[in-house]
């Protein structure tokens, strides 16, 4: 008995080890929940006000892979993380204009946590090195250059030795200067239709490639495989596009429900071990069988 469950331990070893993706000279952390890597999608905010401490925090503490953030300039020459480009939709005083229109000091004196429940009263727009020093050690960091130079960013990075640990989506020319500037950092250009695709191979033969899922497919998935990268899927509003994201071979899934996704990817990890368990064990006895 005692070697059957030897032989079983081996057996999914081996299957684990086949399952992940393939990240070649990337040297990324393998995904915690085994088969995709979960990007929380500006933290995991349900009921949290989105792209504050407080959402990075929970994602970090659901075990996601990767928190997505959104980077701005302030008018004084800061980086903050906040999705859009006006601060109209975050605060309940009245409060209106560009982000880029702001010092840090003013935009920091912004409470952006009224708007979704009094528990939140307080919560401010996070600094990029706020969050960085947040996320070190704990998990990676999906960086949407929304509008910032990419040369101090990389710079704040490599003093706290996280290249490694964030990956850039951002568009061609800024992909080009982070390549110049930071070699060991982690470009993820996003081709758009997958016709664009064999193109930004070439180019920039990205170890990690970003798909929205209206142009995501096997297809697009296999031919970045074959190119020796994984790709990152946006699940955009569709929820339930999970299993065919992972049918297709995603590499990794940027998800508005993080929470959600880890159980669906455990529940997962669960049938497929006791079906590994169950297709070695239906091995054996017919093994068994055939020596009599």
């Amino acid at each position: 008995m005692e070697r059957v469950c030897n032989m079983r331990i081996i057996a999914l070893a081996v299957l684990y080890a086949f399952c992940q993706p393939s990240n070649g000279s990337l040297a990324l952390k393998p995904p915690r929940h085994g088969e995709v890597y979960v990007i929380a999608h500006r933290g995991a905010h349900k009921g949290i006000p989105e792209n504050t401490l407080a959402a990075y925090r929970n994602a970090i503490a659901l075990g996601v892979d990767f928190v997505e953030i959104d980077v701005r300039t302030t008018k004084d020459g800061h980086f903050v993380s906040i999705h859009n480009d006006t601060v109209d939709d975050y605060v309940v005083d009245g409060t209106t204009g560009k982000v880029r229109d702001f010092t840090l000091d003013a935009l920091r004196r912004l409470d952006i946590g009224s708007r979704v429940g009094p528990p939140w009263k307080g919560q401010r727009i996070p600094t990029f090195e706020e969050i960085l020093d947040l996320c070190k050690g704990q998990c990676g960091i999906y960086l949407d250059l929304k509008d910032a130079p990419v040369a101090p960013l990389v710079e704040a990075v490599r003093q706290r030795g996280m290249e490694r640990d964030v990956l850039w989506y951002a568009d061609p020319d800024e992909i080009r200067e982070l390549k110049s500037l930071c070699p060991e950092c982690v470009g993820m250009p996003d081709p758009g239709p997958e016709k664009n695709l064999p193109q930004l191979i070439e180019e920039f033969r990205p170890g990690v490639i970003a798909a929205t899922w209206r142009h995501f497919s096997k297809s697009f998935a296999d031919t970045c495989h074959a190119a020796g990268a994984i790709v990152i899927v946006d699940e955009g509003w569709l929820l339930r596009s999970w299993k065919r994201a992972l049918a297709w071979h995603a590499d990794g899934i940027q998800t508005n429900s993080p929470a959600e996704l880890i159980r669906f990817l455990k529940a997962r990890k669960g049938v497929g071990q006791k079906q590994s368990g169950f297709l070695l064990w239906r091995w054996l006895k017919v093994f068994r069988k055939s020596r009599g």
